[in-house]
């Protein structure tokens, strides 16, 4: 087979692209938040016990529908030969008296089954339903909650790594600044100029090492926040990712009144839904558990066969061999199965179940606004010092850079 020139080419240009190393991963904080919400494990577990609430919806559904309940068996009957008459005839007057004596074995084989359709139960379903759909609502509150986690982490994660980053790349900048004033220092001690002293130099040295301290606690910091973003979107620990922002950017504080965040807290947080999920369950729980006193009304069909070959087959209508026939019919009736006692106290015990949660409401309703107080208390206290820092930042790295400008001059000693 032969290769053309243009063919060689591009296997060529494949074969060396394909040698290169792979580029980076860059990713910016909302495509962090989409890849960690698509790949966090804990979402996928929450998504999981959501259908399994809504499997057990399904199970109390099915219950409103047709259900069979079926025995059949193999066995042993005492054989029976002849008639209804004395010696076994078939034709008489006198009935046959012998049936307390076994004359020989049969096989027996049996089959009953029944055929029913629940008709009315007293709201036993529809209240079981509702609770269960109560429950699928309070395991979604749990995964929205978790979704809420995550996004969290991500950005925590994702800005932890940016503030590192800028503290790292600050500290290692006055790193540098500190080594040439050493250098500097070291050079005028060793020529003797008088311009440093020896205790300039162990000053220095003494904030060389306390500075060196920083930074390597800022290289950690740095690492590990961006193995854990890497962990969070699903990258790995050994892929090579990158954040698209070059520097931590200052953002307004929320022009949002204390008052309409509460409000909104207590309307949208995901613990507020839960419990207002929860407590839909345990009302419809409650009446459900005194449904359960009630009786069941069914129709349907019900049957039993019977067969022994070794016996002779009545067909009597006024006599029944249990061993040797059948009969099939429909029927309507109620069926009722309850223990008063244990029954009241499911009752009681759904009953102190809701007065339960509804205490925890009533916690949460007082809780919940103080909670975001306290977090946007803190928050604006932070807005105004960082903003007031970052002013004084700037005059402390000036104040820094000039200091050992003038130290490196000899205008100025340690």
């Amino acid at each position: 087979m032969k290769i053309n020139p243009l063919t060689r080419t591009l296997l060529a240009a494949g074969l060396l692209l394909a040698a290169l190393p792979g580029q980076a991963d860059t990713i910016n904080l909302q495509q962090a938040v989409e890849m960690s919400l698509a790949a966090d494990p804990r979402i996928k577990e929450r998504e999981q016990v959501v259908e399994a609430a809504r499997g057990m919806l399904q199970e109390v559904q099915g219950n409103a529908g047709w259900r069979v309940s079926a025995n059949a068996f193999i066995g042993l009957a005492p054989e029976a030969e002849g008639g209804f008459y004395q010696g076994g005839a078939f034709n008489g007057t006198n009935p046959r008296t012998d049936g307390d004596r076994i004359e020989g074995i049969s096989d027996w084989t049996h089959l009953d089954f029944a055929l029913i359709k629940p008709l009315y139960t007293f709201g036993k379903i529809e209240h079981y339903g509702e609770a269960a759909r109560g429950n699928i609502d309070l395991k979604r509150g749990e995964l929205k909650q978790t979704r809420g986690d995550t996004v969290y982490d991500t950005k925590r994660a994702y800005f932890g790594y940016l503030t590192a980053r800028d503290i790292r790349a600050f500290l290692e900048d006055m790193q540098g600044r500190l080594d040439r004033a050493i250098t500097s220092v070291e050079r005028d001690l060793k020529e003797e100029t008088g311009e440093a002293k020896q205790s300039d130099l162990y000053a220095l040295q003494s904030a060389k090492g306390l500075l060196a301290k920083y930074v390597y606690q800022s290289r950690a910091i740095e690492k590990i926040s961006l193995d854990g973003l890497k962990v969070l979107t699903g990258a790995g620990l050994k892929a090579d990712l990158k954040v698209a922002d070059e520097r931590l950017e200052p953002v307004a504080f929320p022009r949002v009144d204390l008052a309409e965040f509460q409000s909104r807290a207590l309307q949208e947080r995901p613990e507020m839904q839960q419990l207002e999920a929860g407590l839909r369950a345990r009302r419809a729980l409650v009446a459900a558990k005194k449904a359960d006193r009630m009786p069941d009304v069914y129709a349907g069909v019900i049957g039993q066969f019977n067969y022994a070959s070794q016996r002779e087959r009545l067909d009597n209508p006024y006599l029944y061999d249990p061993f040797n026939g059948g009969g099939l019919t429909p029927v309507v009736g109620v069926k009722w199965d309850t223990v008063f006692g244990a029954a009241s106290a499911r009752v009681n015990q759904a009953q102190a179940e809701l007065e339960a949660l509804n205490h925890k409401k009533a916690f949460a309703v007082a809780g919940i606004p103080f909670e975001v107080g306290e977090a946007y208390a803190n928050a604006e206290a932070n807005y105004n010092a960082q903003r007031d820092l970052g002013e004084g930042a700037a005059a402390a790295r000036r104040w820094m850079v000039a200091s050992l400008a003038d130290f490196a001059a000899g205008i100025e000693s340690a």
